[in-house]
């Protein structure tokens, strides 16, 4: 799911991580789960590491999806989620088994995220949502994180808000851009048609 210099640093500071990162923005991420067009029973939160986004949600059954073993076990002891070791690029779940997928603070650091977004695609059920809250490289402060990302290894590839709903359009979503700014909001409702 991570580059490999990413997955190291997630499992060094697991311990940590909830104590210095701000809560995920429960508003942002319902805004964009609003708009599914099925009920969310089922929600994967992929690359989704101790939990922090599943933790501002309520009502689905939500299974945590990530490649660090560290955050997956602060998901599973801290916040007692239910938690999957996967990778966005080949996640462990059946075609359509999901109502809803969110992508929290993740997506920048996935190094195939057109494998990740074909696996959503295809994991979703049709009518379903994928809500992906994410750092707009365009904006002073998102300049600033990618420079400081990339000056300790970290492999980040940062899309902007545009460039994102671009690209689910294209692989058979109807894509919202529901808010902008450093951290902005683009979900995508899964069409009928298409996998």
């Amino acid at each position: 799911m991570y580059g490999v210099g990413d997955v190291r640093f997630f499992d060094r500071i697991a311990p940590l991580y909830d104590l210095v990162m701000p809560s995920a923005s429960g508003p942002a991420l319902a805004a964009g789960f609003d708009l599914a067009e099925r009920p969310i029973d089922r929600l994967l939160d992929v690359g989704g590491g101790s939990g922090r986004a599943a933790a501002a949600l309520t009502g689905p059954e939500i299974t945590v999806v990530d490649v660090s073993m560290g955050m997956l076990t602060r998901a599973r002891a801290g916040r007692g989620l239910s938690a999957v070791a996967g990778d966005a690029g080949r996640l462990p779940f059946r075609d359509d088994a999901a109502d809803a997928v969110v992508i929290v603070d993740a997506f920048h650091h996935l190094p195939d995220q057109g494998a990740a977004l074909a696996e959503v695609a295809r994991v979703l059920a049709p009518s379903g949502v994928l809500v992906i809250r994410e750092f707009d490289p365009t904006h002073p402060l998102g300049r600033a994180l990618v420079a400081g990302e990339h000056a300790i290894g970290m492999g980040s590839q940062f899309r902007t808000p545009d460039a994102l709903a671009t690209d689910l359009d294209a692989i058979g979503f109807d894509a919202s851009i529901v808010d902008r700014g450093f951290g902005y909001t683009v979900a995508g409702v899964r069409r009928e048609s298409e996998p």
